[in-house]
């Protein structure tokens, strides 16, 4: 087995479709470089989830949706490419309702909001967005209390969380009660690494059995289940509330979509209204998010064989491991060694073949991320471009 980890793609897919994603000549014989010129939209970014689209290209693409389906606009929220765009997340996470928010953090917020009710507590991982990034909107407008556990860890533990719970007893004198518990996966903080299926299963069981509310903060999920082989559905089956970010790895410009029961997302157009969310037109963030939905799990799919495919054969050359993390997801470690210039590297594949990466730092390591753009690009000019990099940059 190589230092790529192949288990978790051939789980997803299956080795038979391999074939159709290997180039005709021998990847690793190869010893020659192609010159080839690429173009500016063959760009390759090996950071974000997504293409993130200029003005421009973002025009272009609702046209091209327009053609096939037109675009009709929706008035605050309600009718047109929104409410079809909500009717298909529906479809897609098997809940009752899904409502299209503004923002993630609102999504998040008024979940754990809405799923507490009168109690206060809310626990939550402590490598998480709603602990770490919302600016502590949970206390500061819904007076709800976060109880981050497992510190600068991924995931918390049923027994953790069993543990936690079981102890507030001794630990405090008023008794407020247990809101919500909330999951994020995969974890952003953590290098994008995924809550293990078994132990999201063994939480929601207990959860339910204490009639515990529990939400799915799934901004990235689509890459959770890309590369677990879990689908949408599966996941969102052990919470009550799932959101799901629109412009990470759909397109959109902004936008998140909540999905869950009826008396749950019937309470969110009052929240989005006094919150001031209420937007008269949200059509184009909700027809670009229709539009890119459609054969994404086939591109994810295909991004995550070609990402083994590259990466398995630039490991064949010296002075460069890329590695899978351990319950890793789309995000991978680069390591160059210490012959290599890793900065006049970085410039060479961003100057000379429009492939762009974050800086190596002082150890010559940075951390870079898998998406559709890896598709942009030849399988094989891509490897010859790490190896004539790799040759610039040699000190």
């Amino acid at each position: 087995m190589s230092a790529f980890n192949r288990r978790n793609f051939l789980k997803a897919s299956g080795i038979a479709v391999l074939p159709a994603f290997i180039p005709n000549r021998n990847l690793y014989a190869n010893n020659t470089i192609n010159k080839f010129i690429p173009k500016e939209d063959d760009t390759v970014l090996l950071y974000g989830d997504g293409i993130m689209y200029e003005p421009d290209q973002y025009i272009e693409q609702l046209q091209q949706f327009n053609t096939k389906n037109a675009i009709k606009k929706d008035r605050y929220g309600t009718g047109g490419v929104v409410t079809a765009l909500e009717t298909k997340f529906e479809e897609i996470t098997g809940k009752e309702k899904a409502i299209f928010m503004p923002s993630g953090t609102m999504a998040n917020q008024f979940a754990i909001a809405v799923l507490s009710g009168e109690h206060t507590k809310v626990f939550v991982q402590d490598t998480s967005h709603i602990y770490r990034d919302e600016a502590d909107a949970a206390q500061a407008v819904f007076q709800k209390r976060l109880m981050p556990l497992a510190k600068e860890a991924t995931y918390f533990t049923v027994a953790e969380l069993k543990n936690a719970i079981e102890s507030l007893s001794s630990h405090e004198v008023f008794q407020s009660g247990i809101g919500a518990v909330s999951i994020e996966n995969p974890v952003r903080r953590s290098d994008g690494r995924f809550v293990p299926i078994e132990e999201i299963k063994k939480i929601s069981e207990y959860c339910r059995t204490n009639n515990i509310k529990l939400h799915l903060d799934g901004a990235r999920i689509y890459m959770a289940s890309a590369w677990t082989g879990i689908s949408i559905k599966e996941y969102a089956s052990y919470f009550d509330t799932i959101y799901i970010s629109l412009y990470k790895y759909l397109g959109a410009s902004g936008g998140a979509i909540l999905c869950g029961d009826n008396n749950v997302i019937n309470k969110m157009p009052h929240l989005i209204k006094i919150h001031g969310g209420n937007m008269y037109g949200n059509w184009t963030n909700a027809a670009m998010a229709l539009h890119r939905l459609e054969g994404i799990e086939d591109r994810l799919q295909k991004t995550m064989i070609r990402a083994d495919e590259v990466f398995s054969a630039i490991n064949k050359f010296s002075s460069i491991k890329i590695n899978s993390l351990e319950d890793g997801t789309n995000i991978y470690s680069l390591e160059l060694g210490n012959n290599i210039n890793g900065i006049k590297f970085q410039e060479t594949l961003a100057k000379n073949y429009n492939i762009r990466m974050g800086r190596p730092d002082n150890s010559n390591k940075v951390m870079i991320t898998v998406n559709e753009t890896l598709l942009f690009m030849d399988a094989n000019n891509f490897i010859d471009s790490f190896k004539s990099a790799l040759s610039v940059a040699k000190k």
